[in-house]
């Protein structure tokens, strides 16, 4: 399945190879961007996620971290998933395998965990149930963060061995 997607993707990364990008960019170019994503962007949403629940509700203080929360995290789940797809053409306009390493499939647990976090904070967290389904969304979001932190732990376990 990895050689499949790596040859559907291989006219996107031989464009890519085309335009002469040093090495170093194209080795090192994504986990640099998606750190910045995960610690900054990500470190803030649990953060205010957290802040906003924590606080008193009613109090101004809990509206603005919940706003916050609400306003940034659409963003980062938008540029984890655009991450997860550079890391994986990363791969390939590297001549890498795709699907053989812990980090792809610690990032696919993360696109799945947000993915799950996200319906769930659409579904204006069950209605009648809020307390049960915030609450469910507060420790997956954090034990998500969890596994981003290890994700990039593999990722520059990866970074250094290719």
């Amino acid at each position: 399945m990895g050689e499949q997607l790596s040859q559907s993707l291989e006219p996107i990364a031989a464009w890519f190879r085309s335009l002469n990008t040093p090495e170093p960019i194209v080795h090192w170019g994504h986990p640099v961007m998606m750190g910045i994503v995960v610690f900054v962007m990500g470190g803030f949403v649990l953060y205010t996620g957290w802040r906003g629940r924590l606080t008193p509700t009613g109090e101004e203080e809990s509206l603005k971290n919940r706003t916050e929360h609400r306003q940034i995290a659409p963003l980062m789940f938008l540029f984890i998933s655009m991450g997860y797809t550079g890391g994986v053409l990363s791969l390939v306009i590297q001549n890498k395998p795709t699907l053989e390493s812990p980090h792809f499939w610690t990032g696919s647990l993360v696109i799945i965990l947000l993915g799950i976090n996200a319906l769930i904070a659409l579904s204006g967290f069950g209605g009648q149930q809020k307390g049960a389904l915030r609450t469910v969304h507060a420790y997956l979001g954090s034990f998500t963060f969890v596994v981003l932190v290890v994700h990039a732990i593999f990722g520059i376990k990866l970074g250094l061995s290719i």
